[in-house]
Order: structure tokens, then sequence, then C-alpha cells
């Protein structure tokens, strides 16, 4: 559990500090990015980044000259806590960025990235350089998805929990009544002809949208109205290496365009193997089937009353919604009143609840980050759930994006 919990709290981790990251934007040409390769001597960089600081002396700009020198000296002092760089390597963002008003704040990232980076490299810009990191953010995991009749066609992915569509097509096919002037034979033929063409060019693009990528590919799932998804498959129109993949029985759907893909996820959930957003809907739609009990079951909900659970060892899996932006602060009053608020932002105004003045944040966490150290101090599962699922959407909506689901009922 704690290996689990571990590895989810590393990809929210990453995920969150690239939103933040690609967020900024400096005043001038002063945000620096570095991208440290595995196998480079941290000797080296250090040079380079001395050679930068000497060039750094001719920068017109006073501001910006002071800010890229300070943002050079902490990537430095950083760098001295590593005696080799990580097997992924190591990339650096620091810079000063503004805050309310004229002033600014340094920031700075040091992201151990999910997969290797290649090459090294410095930029000093404007913005921070995340194009090399912003394909580690997508789940490589994925489901082809293809719902069919004769009418129209649509081809999509699911990928984490994410459905996304990658090809619509409307066909040409007519309907089977009878136009006057042509035999039925003749017209049946005609009607076979087009299905046929338009059959193929669903299968030439699933082959475009799935061949290069098979390797990570769990599988295709199938859907649409009627018997026309049978004979796609069974007429073996697919390329022979995505036959392989296509996983039967196929599904239902009522619909065969963007919505119809929703349906086929929906379906084949008991078919989806290890994908995060049957996890996730199975999650809470239980934790609905226990607020609908008429004592509340095993279900906590709201900050206030998931802590109080926790606090007691009540909560065997914590639900906390991915799309939380808040922070746990610590916080103290000049009148020596110390509290613990959750805020939206760690830098705002904040009022001691007991004496009304002004309070000054001690210290501040994510606050996703401090449930992921709570189910650990209670020994208890975090699940993350992401806002791409309509029970997602619920749970942030109606419960602040935080429950839980119970070991034993909390009076």
């Amino acid at each position: 559990m704690a290996n689990d919990n571990s590895v989810s709290r590393a990809r929210y981790d990453f995920k969150k500090a690239m939103e933040e990251i690609k967020n900024y934007r400096g005043k001038g040409t002063e945000l620096i990015s570095v991208y440290i390769p595995y196998g480079k001597l941290i000797s080296d960089v250090m040079a380079y980044l001395r050679d930068e600081q000497s060039q750094a002396s001719n920068i017109k700009s006073k501001t910006t000259m002071k800010n890229v020198t300070g943002a050079i000296e902490s990537i430095a002092a950083r760098l001295k806590t590593f005696n080799k760089v990580p097997e992924n390597g190591v990339v650096i963002f620091c810079g000063e960025v503004p805050r309310a008003g004229d002033q600014t704040k340094m920031v700075q990232y040091v992201i151990q990235p999910p997969e290797s980076i290649t090459a090294f490299l410095y930029r000093c810009d404007s913005s921070f350089f995340t194009e090399p990191l912003d394909g580690m953010l997508v789940d490589k995991r994925y489901y082809g998805l293809i719902v069919i009749d004769r009418k129209e066609a649509t081809i999509g992915m699911l990928a984490g929990t994410r459905i996304k569509v990658l090809k619509h097509f409307d066909s040409l096919v007519p309907s089977k009544h009878h136009q006057g002037g042509q035999s039925s034979v003749r017209f049946e033929r005609l009607i076979e002809i087009a299905a046929h063409e338009f059959f193929k060019k669903v299968a030439d693009s699933c082959t475009t949208c799935f061949l290069d990528d098979i390797l990570d590919m769990e599988g295709i799932l199938v859907g649409g109205p009627g018997m026309t998804k049978e004979f796609f498959i069974n007429n073996n129109y697919l390329h022979h290496e995505l036959m392989k993949k296509v996983v039967k029985p196929f599904f239902d759907t009522g619909y065969t365009d963007e919505s119809g893909l929703k349906e086929l996820v929906d379906a084949a959930q008991g078919a989806i193997v290890d994908m995060q957003i049957t996890s996730e809907k199975e999650m809470v739609q239980r934790l609905f089937r226990e607020i609908r009990k008429t004592d509340g079951g095993l279900s906590a909900y709201g900050e206030d009353m998931v802590r109080h659970v926790a606090e007691l060892g009540a909560v065997d899996t914590f639900l906390i919604s991915s799309e939380l932006r808040k922070y746990r602060a610590k916080c103290q009053c000049p009148n020596g009143h110390q509290f613990d608020m959750t805020v939206d932002d760690p830098d705002a105004d904040v009022k001691c609840p007991e004496c009304g003045s002004n309070a000054k944040v001690v210290s501040s966490m994510d606050l996703v980050d401090e449930f992921f150290e709570m189910s650990e101090a209670y020994n208890s599962s975090m699940q993350l759930i992401s806002g791409d699922s309509e029970e997602g959407e619920m749970l942030l909506r109606a419960f602040g994006g935080i429950a839980a689901l119970l070991r034993y009922r909390v009076e």
C-alpha cells in the first residue's frame, strides 16, 4: 500500500509542479531551465554555470542582471547537494517571478523526471522551457476505442482517465429503402460496395492511429448498436496486428459519436484491466452507495469530517480530487494565536479566527500532499480521483474534492 501511495504521490507532484512551472512568466529573460542527463559530471555543469554567470554581467538591465545571477547562484547551491546526477537525470527551474504589486519572489523546482532526459540544456528566457518534459505527463498505456455502425464511426483512445477522440467519420452508405427506377438487387449491391469502402476507410484510419504505438496498447474495445461491429471485425477489415489486440465480446452502445466512446468505456469496465479510470469510478460509486444508506454507511465527506475520522483511525481509503489546488497552512497572529487553516493561496492575507487580526503563514504544504502523509500515518490507502469522469466532477463539486471510505462506522 505504501509503495502504491508513493508512486501515486510522485506522479501527482510531478503533474502539479509542471502546471505551476508552465504558468510562470518573468519580467524579462530571467527564468533559467537546466536539463542535466545521467552521466554528466556535476563539476562540468558548475563550470558551465560559472561561465554563464560571467556573461550575465553584460546584461544592460541591472534588475535582470541581478535576477539572472541570483538564479544561477541558487542553482549552483542546489547542485552542490548532489554527489552525482540521478538515473533519469535532473531538471532545475529557477528565477524571479512577479507577485502582487511590484514585488517578485524567487522560485526553484528540482524535478527528477519519470523518464530519462538525453541531452544537457541550459536556457534563459521569459518563461521556463518545459517541452522535453511535456510528453512525460501522458500515460503511455492506453486502450484503442472503436464505435461503428453503417451511418458513422468514431475512433478514440482511453489513456489513464482521459477519453480522446482521434477521428470521426460520417458514412455515405445509403439507407436500405428502395430507390425508384433502380432494381432492388442492383441497389443492394451499391449499398454493400459503399459499406465496404466505408469499413476500409475506418480500418485504414485505425492503422494510422494505433499501429505505431501498438506496444503501449492494452487492447482495442469495439462497440456500437446492432451487428455492424461484429461484421466489421469478423470480416478482417482491421490490420492483422491490430486484430490480435481486439477485446471480445464486443459492447452494445446507443451512439457512435463521442458520447458512444464514453458509453463504450462504461460498458467495458469489467474488461479493462488495471486502468486508472476504472478503479476511480468504482471507488467513487462505492462512496455514493455508502452515502445513500440511511445511516450514512461507511462514508465520510468534507474536509472537517474526513480529518476527524482519520484522527480516529477509521479511514480505509481517502478519496481525494487531484484537481484540488489548496494548501494547508500553519499560521500565527501577532497576539500569539497559532492555528492550521486550509487556504487557496499561502501568500494571501490570513485572518486569525480567534481575534480577527492579520496572521502570518509560517509554513504551508500542498493539501493533497498532506493527505498522502495522513494516509501513511494512519496506514490508509489513498485514491486520487481525476476530474475527467462524471464521478470525479461530482466528488469535486458536491464534496469539495475530499471524502473517505471507512473501516468502521463513526457516530
